[in-house]
C-alpha cells in the first residue's frame, strides 16, 4: 500500500486463482470418493453437502446419486431445479440462495455441488459467488457443452431484460469433475449442441481437432461419445481433451477478460441476440453455429478463407447436424447484435474471424453492407449442399 501526503491511499493486491478440471470415470460408483472429496478443504467425520441438480438429471440419476451419498453416510440436502434458458434468471439464483441458507452450510469447507448442464452450473455459480461474498462450489457437468465449455471456465451468469448472461460474475468452481458416461442419456440434439462449441475451438485454433471431427463426427453423435470400439473410444477421448485444452489455454492468461480480444468469442458476436430472440427454439450451440456460418462467409469475402475451405467447413457443419441459418437472421437483427457486442467489448467490434481452418484474427471494421452480402450467401447455402457450387460463382 502507498500513501501520499494528500491522504490518498492506493491499494495494490492480487487474487490468486487455483482450480482444477479433471476427468473422472464412474463418478457415482460407491468405490469412487472423488465426489466426496472435491472442493473440500479439510477432512471431517461428518460429511455434509448441499446438492443442486437439474430436475431432468435427477430423474435419470437421482436414485444412483442418493445411494452413493447414503453409502458414504453423507448428510445432504438435494435441490432439484427445473432448468431451461428461459428459467435462467435471478429468481433461480434466489431459490439456490434460500436452499444454502436453510441448509446452514459451512462457508469454507462444505462446497455446494452443482450437477447438470451449463445453465444449472451458471445459476449455482452465481449464487455461490454472492452468498457471503463467496462460497466454494463443485461442478459436475452432465451435458457435452458443460464438459467442454461451461464447466471449464470462470464465468457465472443469468439472463436479464432479454439479454443473455447480462448479470454475472467471474467465480470458478474449486473443482470440476468430468465423467463422459453422463452423455449416454443425452438426446442427439444436445450432443450436437456441444459439438458446436468443440467445432469453435477447431476453427479458431486446432486444425487437428477439425480433422478428427471430419473423420469421426457421425460416430461421435451415434455413440454419444461413449466409444463403443477402441478406435471410437480413442477418438471421443481425443476430441474432448483437445477441446478442453484449447479452451483452457485461452482462458488461463485472461481469466478476468482484461483483454477483450478473445478468440473463444468466435461464434458469440451475433448469437446471443439471435438465441434470445428465438427462445426456446434455438439451443446455445445451435445459435453459435449459425454465427460461425455467417462469420465464415465474412472471412471468405475478405480472402481469409478459400472457397474450398468454406466448403469443408459447411460440409462438417452438416455432418454434425448443426443449423447454419435461422429466419431471425435479418439485417436489422444482425446490425443491432453487432452494436450490442460493440458495447460489450468496450467500443470496438473485436470480432474474431477464422483464417483458414485452425487460426483466427480480429477485425473492427465490419460494415452493414458486408453483413447483408454474407447473409445473402448464407441463405443460398442453407438451401442445401448443391447450392455450394452455385454460390461459389455468385
Amino acid at each position: 500500500m502507498n500513501r501520499d501526503m494528500s491522504r490518498n491511499w492506493i491499494v495494490s493486491t492480487a487474487l490468486p486463482v487455483h482450480y482444477q478440471v479433471r476427468m473422472v470415470d464412474g463418478l457415482l460408483d460407491p468405490d469412487n470418493r472423488a465426489l466426496l472429496e472435491a472442493g473440500a478443504t479439510r477432512r471431517s467425520d461428518t460429511i455434509r453437502r448441499l446438492i443442486v441438480i437439474d430436475a431432468t438429471v435427477d430423474r435419470l440419476y437421482g436414485v444412483q446419486l442418493r445411494h452413493y451419498l447414503q453409502h458414504h453416510g453423507v448428510k445432504y440436502q438435494l435441490l432439484a431445479l427445473p432448468i431451461s434458458e428461459t428459467l435462467k434468471t435471478m429468481d433461480a439464483v434466489f431459490t439456490v440462495v434460500e436452499a444454502i441458507n436453510a441448509f446452514g452450510i459451512a462457508r469454507r469447507h462444505e462446497p455446494i455441488i452443482a450437477i447438470g448442464g451449463g445453465v444449472l452450473m451458471d445459476i449455482v455459480g452465481l449464487a455461490a459467488s454472492l452468498y457471503r461474498r463467496s462460497t466454494p462450489y463443485v461442478r459436475v457437468p452432465t451435458t457435452l457443452i458443460g464438459l467442454v465449455d461451461a464447466g471449464v471456465g470462470a464465468k457465472t451468469g443469468v439472463n436479464h431484460a432479454a439479454h443473455k448472461n447480462r448479470l454475472g460474475t467471474y467465480f470458478p468452481a474449486k473443482d470440476t469433475l468430468l465423467d463422459r458416461s453422463f452423455l449416454r442419456t443425452l438426446d442427439t440434439r444436445h450432443i450436437v449442441n456441444g459439438l458446436a462449441e468443440i467445432l469453435k475451438i477447431a476453427l479458431i485454433k486446432d486444425r487437428t481437432l477439425f480433422e478428427l471431427l471430419e473423420r469421426h463426427g457421425t460416430t461421435l453423435i451415434d455413440e454419444r461419445l461413449q466409444g463403443m470400439t477402441p478406435e471410437s473410444d480413442q477418438a471421443a477421448a481425443r476430441v474432448i481433451e483437445r477441446a478442453i485444452t484449447g479452451m483452457i489455454e485461452e482462458l488461463e492468461f485472461n481469466l478476468w477478460e482484461h483483454k477483450l480480444e478473445r478468440v473463444v468469442d468466435y461464434g458469440h458476436t451475433f448469437s446471443p441476440t439471435v438465441e434470445m430472440l428465438a427462445l426456446p427454439e434455438l439451443l446455445h450451440g445451435e445459435a453459435v453455429n449459425i454465427d460461425m456460418a455467417l462469420t465464415t462467409l465474412l472471412s471468405v469475402r475478405r480472402g481469409l478463407i478459400s472457397v474450398e475451405e468454406r466448403d469443408r467447413i459447411f460440409a462438417l457443419m452438416r455432418k454434425l447436424e448443426l443449423p447454419v441459418y435461422h429466419r431471425l437472421c435479418e439485417p436489422a437483427v444482425l446490425e443491432e447484435a453487432l452494436a450490442d457486442t460493440v458495447r460489450h467489448r468496450d467500443g470496438l467490434q473485436r470480432l474474431p474471424l477464422a483464417m483458414g481452418i485452425g487460426s483466427a484474427c480480429f477485425v473492427n471494421d465490419v460494415q452493414p453492407s458486408e453483413l447483408r452480402a454474407a447473409l445473402a450467401t448464407l441463405r443460398e447455402l442453407d438451401a442445401g449442399p448443391e447450392s455450394l457450387v452455385e454460390a461459389a460463382h455468385a
